[in-house]
């Protein structure tokens, strides 16, 4: 078997061949001229010769020369890497270098160590490469999957040959998963276990007994491969099921598993095997060459191989570890190695993670189509009793080209879309209606005809009707919006989404692609049409009341498609106005969308990070929102989009942050007020029925909080002031706790008499316990006493002290010491994750007087970190500052926290050097323990920087 790479040409060897010695890349290369066997063998018998009597020198020898030839290979492949050569270039490269190396110890093993001069037939002995390492491919930190294939029983010299060379091969450092096994005990095993099986499918002579080897291919192909491909599909597709939910059974999530992920390299090899089951072949490209692909097909599968393969490799050869997560800390350094540069507004790791899941897009659809397409053929051949009934006939739709076949909609033929590209849209509609799949043909046909839905047709009254039925004419619009976009068609049919598909942002935030999170926030708008929204009752409350549904819909579809372009808004609200006018809707809709997008940050922006109960807060968010229909659109659309940011975004605290804006804003239009004595009035009139209820569930209110000002008691729905009140029965200091229901974070309270610096403490002593603060809300009474509620979570960002009463118990009396008046110990500096320190944050600071009539709101962003809230409101003490209010968020890697301060004279802060003065100190403060980049045991990685996009 040759060991060069695909079609060497003859040419003068050299330690790196080029096709061209001006190009980048590296060309083919000759094992011949990595590691020279003959010579590699001449050493191996002078090592045995010169070492004759002494078995431990004559190893220690051999390994060396073995090792060095190993080493050698392997950094050639590294450097070739380096220089651009193709990953699966790379991982063929590597298992020649393994082949020769075990090539080599095989014949120094029974030709010096333990020789058989006479084999017997139970001496008879084949090594066999089996799994990955049998495909020919290996990345540089993969696993050698052996089998040692013996002809009937163990003989003491086969075991002694077994033995010599895997303790060799480990002590070479080399991760040896091994097998020894007959023929038949191969196919028996094999018969039980599909993952052998797999790994036999793979099988590769490599040295020993070739007769033996021939004799277990025969036995396996006539035992366990003929007739038996149905069952094997249904076992490997079962696999590939189980995979996908242990990995969340999601294509898009941002730090994704390159191999085990969906769309990741396990899925290319499921189809791969699937179809060297049924077809046969050697190497990658003539199995998938003879299997089903269309030429498209195939070409796709090879280049999103070459891809993955790549990656894979760069990242094995930079952790020093079979590392398959392509996380945040290694994003970086892998695009740069690929070449992958930042361009305006673009940074290069996020153009380099959007080729990224445009791959792994590609191999869903491979997976889809090829899948469907074999399972379709095992129902035209049945097996068994099956072959003697009658197989049904594709059944024709109204439709005209439309057909239901095999279960699935299909078409006649490929001419339905070429002779009309608006039956691409045609085709998901009709399988929503039929409520049924679409067949592997009709995707493959849209594939080869995409081009055709260009703007001439889509901006067509016919294209325009579909594509506004795809979007807003079912109860689940998400499901066909899914799968037009995992074909292509939704970008095509909606150019502006199509530029968006696969689209990252290098933050911790966000979750999923921006495709992916907006059809989830889609989704979302569903559940609350349908009134199945869990934990948004006043998104499915107000859902009747709208008026223009489909500008709802139509705006959260295209929300996010500025990303990328410059400011989010300004340039969604451009791009959206286009997308909307070129789909027909008025004037006055398109401009409500238009708005919608320019705006759709606003009111959770507003509710996190403003004093909500401050009349001039409602005032100019009423003012900007004009009107209770726009109201209820951007509340909806703002809930959807939280919502679909990922797993635990969305809590009650932001829903009830969000439901009191939208409260006191619709309050301020209903009434036809919306100055700032007129919503003071209201948030006045709301809390006075707050009190009331609170009187009538528990008789009576605590002195405490009967001196509470407006904004607490607006601040809170009545179930939580009841807590409040209960726990604040007496006098005292009171620290209490408890786990909201809907988990997320720990909400603590904590009262007791108010001094100069009680913020910070109290912040201090929770970071000196491993609290994160991921809100506060401060509130201080006409005597002095505080009220501060604290969301926090531990360094895993799960619920501090979660099943954890040892830790619970040491919260309440550190908090109880520093509300005594206790000092804070200073704080314990803490490392920084790999996955954090990926990110270059930029620190900023505002100090701003025209947010609030009574108040200075300090907004500042930077790097989160435990402690950074004790820095910042030391800071503040220190300036003389007291803290009306502090509205503390993290969201991911980035903290954005607003603080509402009064100098010592209860005045707002208006000198211009005492401004610059407190905003230095902060930015100061926000720099201090900035993180080195992220380390592997040989270099420093790169790091690019955060995106704040939301």
């Amino acid at each position: 078997m040759s060991t060069d790479s695909p079609d060497q040409s003859a040419q003068e060897p050299t330690l790196v061949e080029s096709r061209n010695r001006t190009s980048r890349r590296p060309g083919k290369w000759r094992i011949s001229n990595i590691i020279d066997g003959r010579a590699l063998r001449v050493k191996l018998t002078a090592a045995a010769l010169d070492n004759i009597g002494d078995a431990q020198a004559m190893r220690k020898a051999a390994l060396d020369h073995l090792h060095g030839a190993m080493f050698r290979g392997r950094m050639i492949a590294q450097e070739r890497l380096q220089q651009g050569a193709e990953g699966l270039d790379t991982a063929r490269l590597l298992s020649a270098v393994q082949d020769e190396v075990i090539h080599a110890l095989y014949d120094f093993t029974t030709t010096h160590v333990h020789r058989a001069r006479n084999p017997t037939e139970a001496e008879r002995l084949a090594i066999v490469a089996t799994g990955g390492y049998g495909r020919g491919v290996m990345a540089p930190s993969s696993d050698t999957d052996l089998l040692f294939l013996r002809a009937y029983k163990a003989s003491p010299h086969t075991e002694s040959v077994i033995e010599y060379m895997l303790y060799a091969l480990w002590d070479m450092g080399l991760k040896v998963g091994n097998a020894f096994r007959t023929p038949a005990e191969c196919v028996k095993s094999a018969a039980e276990d599909v993952t052998i099986k797999t790994s036999l499918l793979d099988a590769r002579f490599m040295c020993g007994d070739q007769a033996l080897f021939d004799e277990m291919q025969a036995k396996f192909k006539k035992d366990a491969v003929e007739g038996k491909d149905a069952e094997f599909i249904a076992d490997k597709l079962a696999e590939r099921d189980a995979r996908h939910a242990r990995q969340g059974d999601a294509r898009y999530v941002v730090e994704p598993n390159i191999k085990e992920g969906k769309g990741g390299l396990r899925d290319l090899q499921t189809l791969y095997w699937i179809v060297k089951h049924i077809y046969g072949g050697r190497t990658l490209e003539d199995v998938m060459k003879g299997g089903p692909f269309t030429r498209s097909e195939y070409g796709s599968f090879i280049r999103s191989a070459k891809f993955l393969w790549t990656v894979r490799c760069h990242l094995h050869f930079v952790t020093g570890r079979a590392e398959e997560r392509l996380s945040f800390d290694l994003q970086p350094e892998i695009a740069a190695r690929m070449g992958y540069r930042d361009r305006t507004g673009q940074l290069g790791v996020e153009r380099f993670m959007k080729r990224y899941f445009l791959v792994a897009k590609d191999v869903g659809a491979l997976t889809r189509i090829i899948a469907a397409k074999l399972e379709a053929e095992q129902k035209k051949r049945p097996e068994g009793f099956r072959r003697l009934l009658p197989q049904k006939t594709p059944q024709a739709l109204d439709d005209p080209g439309f057909v239901i076949d095999s279960g699935r909609v299909g078409i006649t033929s490929e001419d339905v879309m070429k002779r009309d590209p608006l039956n691409m849209l045609r085709l998901f509609i009709i399988a929503r209606r039929e409520n049924k799949d679409i067949h592997p043909d009709a995707l493959s046909a849209i594939t080869r005809n995409l081009r055709g839905l260009n703007e001439q047709v889509r901006s067509t009254e016919e294209a325009r009707t579909l594509i506004l039925d795809a979007v807003i004419g079912s109860k689940d619009p998400a499901l066909i919006l899914r799968r037009m976009n995992e074909a292509g068609v939704l970008g095509k049919a909606i150019p502006e989404f199509g530029g968006i598909v696969a689209q990252t942002q290098f933050n911790m935030y966000h979750h999923y692609t921006v495709d992916e999170h907006t059809i989830r926030a889609v989704e979302a708008i569903a559940e609350m049409e349908q009134v199945n929204a869990e934990r948004v009752p006043l998104a499915t409350e107000i859902f009747p009341l709208i008026e223009n549904r489909r500008a709802l819909y139509l705006a959260m579809l295209l929300h996010d498609t500025g990303k990328g372009r410059g400011d989010q808004q300004i340039e969604g609200m451009k791009t959206s106005t286009r997308a909307c006018q070129r789909l027909g809707i008025p004037a006055d809709e398109t401009e409500l969308v238009a708005w919608l997008v320019g705006n759709h940050l606003e009111l959770s922006e507003t509710a996190q990070k403003r004093d909500i109960s401050d009349p001039r807060t409602v005032t100019q968010f009423a003012n900007l929102v004009g009107s209770l229909e726009r109201l209820r659109l951007l509340y909806i659309l703002t809930a959807a989009d939280i919502r679909a940011v990922g797993p635990g975004v969305w809590n009650a605290w932001k829903g009830q942050l969000m439901a009191d804006l939208y409260h006191n804003t619709a309050a301020a239009l209903r009434g036809g007020r919306a100055d700032e004595a007129g919503v003071q009035a209201h948030l006045e009139a709301r809390a006075e029925s707050r009190r009331e209820a609170l009187v009538e569930d528990l008789g009576s209110i605590p002195p405490v909080l009967l001196e509470m000002e407006t904004a607490y008691w607006t601040g809170f729905d009545v179930p939580e002031l009841t807590w409040h009140a209960t726990a604040l029965k007496g006098s005292g200091n009171v620290v209490c706790y408890r786990f909201p229901p809907e988990g997320g974070a720990l909400t603590l309270l904590v009262s007791g008499q108010d001094r100069a610096g009680l913020f910070a403490d109290l912040a201090g002593t929770l970071a000196n316990l491993g609290a994160n603060v991921v809100s506060a809300q401060v509130f201080t009474n006409r005597s002095g006493r505080i009220v501060d509620i604290f969301m926090v979570q531990d360094a895993a960002q799960k619920p501090f002290g979660q099943k954890d009463e040892t830790r619970l118990r040491r919260l309440e009396t550190a908090l109880a010491e520093t509300l005594d008046g206790g000092s804070v110990k200073d704080l314990a500096t803490s490392r920084t994750g790999r996955r954090q320190a990926a990110f270059l944050v930029q620190p900023s600071a505002q100090i701003r007087n025209d947010v609030s009539t009574e108040y200075t709101v300090v907004d500042i962003a930077g790097r989160d970190r435990p402690g950074l809230l004790y820095d910042v409101a030391s800071v503040l003490a220190d300036s003389g500052l007291s803290i009306h209010s502090a509205h503390v968020g993290s969201y991911g890697e980035r903290m954005f926290d607003a603080f509402y301060v009064q100098t010592s004279d209860g005045k707002k802060l208006t000198g211009s050097a005492q401004i610059e003065t407190l905003k230095d100190r902060l930015l100061d403060a926000l720099g201090q323990h900035e993180p080195d980049a992220p380390e592997t045991p040989a270099r420093k990685l790169r790091r690019s920087r955060a995106v704040d996009s939301f």
